[in-house]
């Protein structure tokens, strides 16, 4: 097996045993068994367990961020591009529910280090997507650069997520129908609602 495709199984293995057990309750001696090689060659490619967390954290988030990013700059009216979104987020979270469990939902591990690079990934996907809705986001009166507008789409991230995660806890509600029901929030909006602004 050439160098690069064990450092992927581990890598793979890896995901998911953290995701599953968490950082502190995962022992490299299991990554190892999951990844069908010794722990010589484990530490062979990663030096410690800390390290591999973190690469693993990068890529998958990397291959969310491109995942996502297809669609949000891909081609079609805003609200079709919103709807392609949407489905390929949650088409993310159906396919690697290992990968959105371990980028999302471990967050509390014990480290200092580890929670500072979560922090980092977290701003650097919120920066990255807010760069390419920026077009978008300044039709809403807001300047990709700013930090309300990443605000912004830290919520719509936020809450897609949030959507995610009540999904998995319910899966027999099909894809289409949760995309069909975000985009009616999302895009129609509250204002829908006949009642005064609030303002």
């Amino acid at each position: 097996m050439r160098g690069s495709v064990r450092r992927a199984h581990i890598t793979e293995a890896a995901l998911t045993v953290f995701a599953a057990r968490g950082y502190h309750a995962t022992a490299m001696e299991e990554i190892a068994t999951a990844a069908g090689v010794t722990r010589s060659v484990l530490y062979d490619h990663f030096p410690s367990k800390r390290v591999l967390l973190i690469t693993v954290l990068q890529e998958q988030n990397a291959l969310l961020v491109e995942h996502i990013g297809a669609r949000i700059t891909g081609s079609g009216s805003p609200g079709q591009r919103l709807r392609a979104t949407l489905d390929a987020y949650f088409s993310f979270a159906e396919h690697r529910p290992m990968a959105r469990r371990l980028l999302f939902d471990h967050t509390d591990e014990n480290d200092p280090e580890i929670k500072a690079v979560r922090w980092g990934i977290r701003e650097t996907r919120t920066r990255a997507v807010a760069v390419m809705l920026a077009r978008d986001l300044s039709r809403l009166g807001f300047d990709a650069e700013t930090e309300i507008a990443q605000a912004v789409v830290e919520l719509l991230l936020s809450s897609t997520d949030g959507l995610a995660q009540w999904w998995a806890r319910h899966p027999s509600v099909p894809r289409e129908e949760l995309v069909n029901a975000a985009m009616r929030v999302l895009w129609n909006g509250l204002s829908q609602v006949t009642e005064p602004d609030p303002r």
